[in-house]
C-alpha cells in the first residue's frame, strides 16, 4: 500500500522559517516534521509518494529514493492549485488502495492504524469551541457526506486532510474552490462519497502545524513525553 505525502506548499505562516525551508522540512526535536509522521507509519505501507513543489530539492535530496525501507517517488506541483490537484499528479503512480496525509501537520501512530481498518476513511478530530476550517458532515452510520468550509462558532469535527481512498477517486472531475483557483480534495471525496461509503474516524491525536506557535508548542509536548534529547 502507498502513502502519499503533500508536501508542495509554500508555508507563508511559518516564515521566516520557510524562507530557505519548505515547512515539512522545518526540524523539531532533531527530526524534521514529515519524518515524525513517517517513522509511525505501519509495515503495511510499502512505498512513500511526495507531492512536492517550494524548495523541492531539499524534500529530494534529504529522503532519496528509498527511506526507512521504502522506496521514495516524487511528483511536481509546479502551480499551487489545491489539494485535489496535487492528488491529480499521482493517478498514475497510485496501483490500489492508498493513504493521503499532509506533511507538515502531525499524526498519531494509533490513528493512521485506525483509518487504515477501513476500505476507505477521513480523519477527523472533534473541535467543541469556535473554529475555522472544514467542518465534516456524516450520517447515522458514520459515513462522510459533506464539507463545510468557513466559521464554525459551537465547534464540530473538523477535516486533518487524512484520507484513505481507492483508485475509483480518480473517476470524479476535481471540485474548483476559491473561485476556481484551486481544486479540494474533500470537495471532490464528498463527490466518492456519493457512491462509496468513506467512514469516519475521530482522531485522538491530531495537531494541526499552522504557525510558529505550533512549532513550540509541539516541541513543549515532545519534551514533556521525553522524546526531545536535542
Amino acid at each position: 500500500m502507498q502513502a502519499v505525502i503533500l508536501a508542495a506548499g509554500y508555508g507563508t505562516r511559518m516564515r521566516p522559517l520557510t524562507y530557505h525551508v519548505p515547512k515539512p522540512m522545518v526540524r523539531v526535536c532533531g527530526k524534521n516534521l514529515v519524518e515524525h509522521n513517517l517513522e509511525k507509519l505501519p509495515d503495511e505501507i510499502d512505498e512513500l509518494i511526495f507531492v512536492v513543489g517550494y524548495l523541492a530539492e531539499q524534500v529530494k535530496n534529504h529522503f532519496g529514493d528509498c527511506y526507512l525501507g521504502r522506496p521514495v517517488k516524487y511528483v511536481r506541483q509546479k502551480k499551487m492549485k489545491g489539494t485535489a490537484h496535487a492528488i491529480s499528479l499521482v493517478q498514475s503512480l497510485v496501483r490500489g488502495r492508498f493513504l493521503i496525509m499532509m506533511g507538515d501537520d502531525i499524526y498519531s501512530k494509533e490513528d493512521i492504524e485506525e483509518v487504515l481498518k477501513h476500505e476507505r476513511s477521513i480523519l477527523v478530530k472533534k473541535v467543541h469551541s469556535k473554529f475555522s476550517g472544514g467542518k465534516v458532515i456524516f450520517d447515522e452510520n458514520g459515513n462522510f457526506t459533506s464539507i463545510e468550509e468557513g466559521t464554525h462558532e459551537n465547534g464540530g469535527v473538523i477535516n486533518t486532510n487524512m484520507f484513505v481512498l481507492t483508485p475509483e477517486y480518480f473517476n470524479y472531475p476535481m471540485v474548483p474552490i476559491k473561485d476556481g483557483e484551486e481544486f479540494g480534495l474533500p470537495q471532490t471525496v464528498v463527490k466518492m462519497a456519493k457512491d462509496f461509503p468513506i467512514k469516519v474516524v475521530e482522531a485522538q491525536n491530531w495537531k494541526q502545524i499552522s504557525d510558529l506557535d505550533d512549532v513550540k508548542d509541539f516541541e513543549r509536548q515532545l519534551k514533556k513525553e521525553g522524546k526531545c534529547n536535542c
